[in-house]
């Protein structure tokens, strides 16, 4: 009985890498119903499917940082290096921390780890209330406030 005989394969196709920008999109939040839209390179503004509503770009080169609004629970969308956002949809005014802003300590209590603008002289633990102070020596934290 004959063996069917399995075609030769054909040699790999070298990877192209695509020419820089060409069809390079960006992504920026409908400032009217807060869906993500995408965008051409090079465009100044952006019109919502949704809503009509039309959205200005930040110039090419502006980086953005996002931060979750302690109100609504949105994720909002700003100019990185601003020091506050209030957001569009429940009007809260969020404070924006980078990263050289914030420290971190574990509770005296839980051992949770927590966050903490820097400067402050106590941190608050949101699991068990647990109040912990900040560059104290060990043995001086705070009894659990109510």
């Amino acid at each position: 009985m004959p063996v069917p005989l399995a075609p030769y394969p054909t040699p790999p196709v070298p990877f192209t890498p695509p020419t820089p920008n060409a069809g390079a999109q960006s992504q920026v939040v409908c400032s009217g119903c807060r869906n993500l839209l995408m965008y051409p390179a090079g465009a100044t503004s952006v019109c919502c499917a949704v809503c009509s509503t039309v959205t200005t770009v930040p110039s090419p080169g502006t980086e953005m940082a996002q931060l979750v609004c302690g109100g609504c629970h949105t994720l909002l969308m700003y100019i990185r290096g601003a020091t506050s956002v209030q957001c569009s949809c429940c009007h809260t005014v969020n404070l924006s921390m980078e990263a050289n802003q914030v420290a971190h300590v574990n509770c005296g209590n839980c051992r949770m780890l927590l966050m903490y603008q820097y400067g402050a002289r106590s941190v608050k633990c949101a699991v068990c209330s647990f109040v912990t102070s900040v560059g104290a020596s060990p043995g001086t934290d705070q009894k659990p406030s109510n």
